[in-house]
């Protein structure tokens, strides 16, 4: 791996806080670290811990007070709103844990959508078979299961082909089964397709099937470690 893929993202003293004077609190409090690309990254924290704010700063949905985030060398902060919209479509898919999928379009359909935000997009229906999801192409979101609904929300992510691909709690609505066979699939497109994949979760066992884990607490890198025995995660229990 070069030292570019190395250093892919790199977070460096960034803080971010809310609020004003006595109500003041600080969310993120001067976090160092670096993702390289291609890997699985897995965040780990108590609900306040920072997490999901630093999940959206990388994301380009929020910024942060003071220092920076750079992806393959190019610094957000940098970026103005139109760079950073053209950013955000190009390069990163989103996956949330409620699905946000549009009601009165089929499960192609919803993926297409995230095909259109993309100049090098990935084979629509490839995709769909890869999804398990291709006997159900044509029924609309109400007809599906949540896993099933999750599935194509991963499905309308990855279709952009994205650098990166960030997941806010993407389990979180999913019973446990189910839960287990997203994360399957997490895992299976992160080896097919390389995306750097940066996942929010407050379940301590899905470390054991990421590349990379770092915990958060009290807006501050507790633990930054790589797994050297990685778990698949159909052999997770929790």
């Amino acid at each position: 791996m070069s030292e570019r893929e190395k250093y892919f993202l790199e977070i460096a003293d960034l803080r971010k806080g809310f609020g004003k004077g006595d109500t003041r609190q600080e969310v993120l409090c001067g976090l160092n670290l670096t993702i390289s690309k291609g890997e699985f990254c897995v965040i780990l924290g108590p609900s306040g811990s920072g997490k999901s704010t630093l999940l959206n700063i990388i994301g380009g949905i929020d910024s942060a007070d003071s220092g920076y985030i750079s992806i393959n060398g190019d610094k957000l902060e940098d970026m103005g709103e139109k760079a950073l919209t053209a950013y955000r479509r190009k390069h990163l898919g989103y996956v949330f844990q409620m699905y946000n999928l549009i009601p009165n379009l089929n499960v192609k359909e919803n993926i297409e959508v995230g095909a259109y935000l993309s100049e090098h997009p990935l084979d629509v229906d490839e995709l769909i078979h890869t999804l398990g999801l291709y006997e159900h192409r044509h029924k609309l979101p109400n007809q599906l299961s949540g896993g099933q609904q999750q599935r194509v929300s991963i499905g309308r992510a990855i279709v952009k082909n994205p650098d990166i691909l960030l997941c806010d709690e993407p389990t979180g609505a999913l019973d446990y089964n189910t839960s287990k066979e997203t994360l399957k699939l997490i895992e299976d497109i992160n080896q097919k397709y390389g995306n750097t994949l940066i996942m929010v979760t407050h379940n301590e066992e899905i470390r054991h099937m990421a590349d990379h884990v770092i915990k958060l607490r009290d807006g501050i890198v507790r633990k930054n470690e790589r797994n050297t025995e990685k778990i698949s995660a159909i052999d997770l229990e929790w």
